[in-house]
This record gives C-alpha cells, structure tokens and sequence, in this order.
C-alpha cells in the first residue's frame, strides 16, 4: 500500500512539474499587450502653443523593443473604408518609453500643437493608434487606444 502511494505521488510531481513547465513556456510566448491608454489634447491659446500627449503602458515577455503612436480623425476618409494596418504605423512617430516594472514600459508621445495645425485640423472626434513591437519581433496594433477632440 505505501509503496502504491509513493508511485502516484512520483506520477502526480511529474505531471504537476510537465505543467507548470507548460506554463512557463506559454506564459513567455505572450505577444505585446497595451493597457491604460490616454490622450489629451489642449489647444493653443493666444501665443501659446497647445499640445497631444498620449500615453500608455506596454508589456511583451521578450521585452519592448519600440512603440508608434498616431492620431486620425475619425471621419478619416482613408482608414473609414480600410481598417488601419501596422503597414500604415511604419512612418508614425515612436514614444518615449521608460521601465515600469518587470516586462511592462511606459510610454509617452507629445507634440505641440501650433495655431496653425490646430486650424488645419479635421474638428471632431481622433482616435489614437499604437503599434507596439515586442523585442522577439511579435507585434500587436490597437487602432483606437485613446480618443480626444479637437473643437
């Protein structure tokens, strides 16, 4: 009888140690995944200049290699008829992105806003969009992580 006991406590360790080695190997396969998105816009006022700051936090297992942002109206005529792509972030400006906590970064973009982009402006309703790349190459876009208006 002991010896029976013995035998399934040695088979349940293996089975209990295969997985949680499963788990391990899983929980580092975890692409990118942003959280805690927010943007404001202040527009310029008499000659001071306004300004977009988005931020968000990043978190990739391999760690996070960079992170995109772009605003766009959302009555944009081009990404109304197509979903924005990572193809289209390639140009879009990076964030500055600093350690937050084991494999998560925080990130801020900010840019002025002068009296004549501010003109220029589609009124209404942005959304900001964020391509975040992990350091093993895995990558996630969310298109509306945020959203501001420009009255």
């Amino acid at each position: 009888m002991a010896r029976r006991i013995v035998l399934s406590v040695a088979a349940g360790v293996v089975v209990l140690g295969g997985a949680g080695a499963f788990a391990l190997a899983y929980a580092g396969e975890q692409p990118p995944s942003v959280a805690h998105s927010a943007a404001r816009y202040a527009a310029p006022v008499g000659d001071r200049a306004g300004s977009l700051t988005f931020t968000t936090e990043v978190s990739a297992s391999s760690g996070v290699k960079d992170v995109k942002v772009l605003a766009w109206p959302a009555n944009s005529s081009v990404f109304a008829k197509e979903a924005l792509t990572a193809k289209d972030m390639a140009s879009a400006e990076s964030a500055v992105c600093k350690p937050s906590g084991g494999d998560t970064v925080r990130c801020t973009y900010k840019v002025p806003v002068t009296r004549a982009d501010a003109e220029e402006s589609e009124r209404g309703v942005w959304h900001v969009a964020v391509l975040a790349t992990a350091k093993d190459g895995d990558t996630k876009l969310v298109a509306k992580a945020a959203d501001f208006t420009v009255a």
